[in-house]
């Protein structure tokens, strides 16, 4: 699936090391699940590392259970300032007793490797939770692991924050911001338990842009509303969901402290790397084929279109019809019936639409002729896109989901062997 094109940015490869002064890695410590074969078990421990101190934000799951390293990470970025992250898979370190002891020792051993204050450490955690981590095998393989970073060990690290995931969903960008050229890069893991809300996912963004660590709160904060918020695959809010940013400032560029041109490119940006790890987690829905994008026009305000395309993506009934390629419009229409905002019914027009073209197969509330064909043709690929309009009115939003396969049940049925 390619990057959707973002204007005044450039795609490059690196991923999180793609920005100056990035380095990262990734090795298998032994948190694989008991049982696992050999060829299963991958990398389940990453580190990033700025080679100098960072400006950071993050958001967090709005679930009321939150994971130990969450409320570390918390602590850890009262001050805006951060320097490096460590992450786990296997183990979501959430519902136990010890769970910020365990953190807090996570931060501490990277820490002594690298030299630097464990609160200058972004501690994350992902995978089954309710489960002791163990921290042994962290400990015994944190010096590996800080001696292995590299300023192309991006792929390393993505490889240790998988869980189900079976794409790797990494992006950088260029951009200018005050007469220098600027990078960013993320990367992103989530497959399944991902629905609109605060963060949905673990994600850490890169960049070597100078930025105060306000205009970085305030950018991710807008920015993650459009993007992640926006993309669902099965309706369960994770318990460990972060989304975090860390700017060294090794571009050259002017610190930026003010809402000006040069934050509007940062934000921009920001949006680029956002808006794409938001599809690319949605194409990899937990036993997902297909990428569904919903726009919404015409509504009386921005957080109206928001809510009826969220209501389109979450809808089980329409996700199977995509997995069936069944252009059964109807329930589209039902799903925009129950969306919990104000609009007139009669109003409402559906295409469906793909790289195979697009049809109408609803107006004014009502069907219309169309070629089954046709839309069993559209809908055989791989992006597809609705579109629907609810009026005449200036609001309009996009909302990124996928389809419901047998996969998922299977997925999720023996999640913890």
């Amino acid at each position: 699936m390619e990057f959707k094109n973002v204007a005044n940015v450039k795609f490059v490869e690196g991923g999180v090391c793609a920005a100056k002064g990035f380095r990262a890695n990734g090795i298998q410590c032994g948190l694989a699940h008991a049982g696992a074969s050999v060829t299963k078990k991958k990398n389940d421990l990453a580190l990033i590392v700025a080679d100098t101190e960072c400006t950071a934000a993050a958001v967090y799951t709005t679930n009321k259970v939150k994971g130990a390293p969450i409320l570390v990470t918390k602590e850890h970025l009262k001050n805006g300032k951060a320097r490096a992250v460590i992450v786990n898979s296997v183990n979501a370190n959430t519902c136990n007793a010890d769970g910020v002891e365990k953190a807090n020792m996570m931060c501490e051993l990277a820490a002594k490797e690298l030299g630097i204050s464990p609160e200058d450490v972004i501690v994350a955690s992902t995978g089954v939770i309710g489960q002791v981590l163990p921290i042994e095998p962290i400990a015994n393989g944190m010096k590996e692991l800080a001696e292995g970073l590299t300023y192309d060990g991006n792929a390393r690290a993505l490889e240790a924050i998988m869980t189900t995931d079976t794409r790797k969903k990494e992006i950088a960008v260029e951009f200018e911001m005050g007469g220098k050229t600027c990078t960013m890069g993320g990367m992103l893991k989530g497959s399944g338990m991902i629905h609109p809300n605060m963060a949905t996912t673990l994600t850490f963004i890169t960049t070597d842009a100078a930025i105060s660590e306000e205009l970085v709160q305030l950018a991710l904060s807008d920015v993650v509303k459009i993007t992640l918020n926006r993309a669902s695959v099965d309706g369960d809010t994770s318990t460990n969901d972060m989304v975090c940013v860390m700017a060294s400032g090794s571009a050259g560029n002017k610190l930026v402290v003010n809402e000006d041109e040069d934050f509007g490119k940062f934000r921009n940006a920001l949006y680029a790397i956002m808006m794409n790890l938001a599809r690319m987690m949605a194409r990899d829905g937990e036993g997902a084929t297909k990428l569904i994008e919903c726009s919404v026009s015409g509504a009386d305000s921005d957080k109206t279109a928001e809510t009826v395309a969220k209501s389109v993506i979450c809808s089980s009934l329409f996700k199977a019809a995509m997995f069936g390629e069944d252009a059964n419009w109807g329930r589209i229409l039902c799903a925009v019936g129950y969306a919990d905002a104000d609009f007139d019914i009669n109003k409402v027009d559906v295409k469906i639409g793909s790289e195979k073209g697009v049809i109408d197969v609803c107006k004014n509330g009502a069907g219309v002729d169309f070629s089954e064909e046709k839309a069993k043709e559209i809908l055989s690929e791989e992006v597809i896109e609705i579109i629907i309009s609810i009026g005449a009115g200036p609001g309009s939003a996009i909302a990124w989901g996928c389809d419901l396969t047998y996969d998922y049940v299977k997925i999720n049925g023996d999640y913890r062997s």
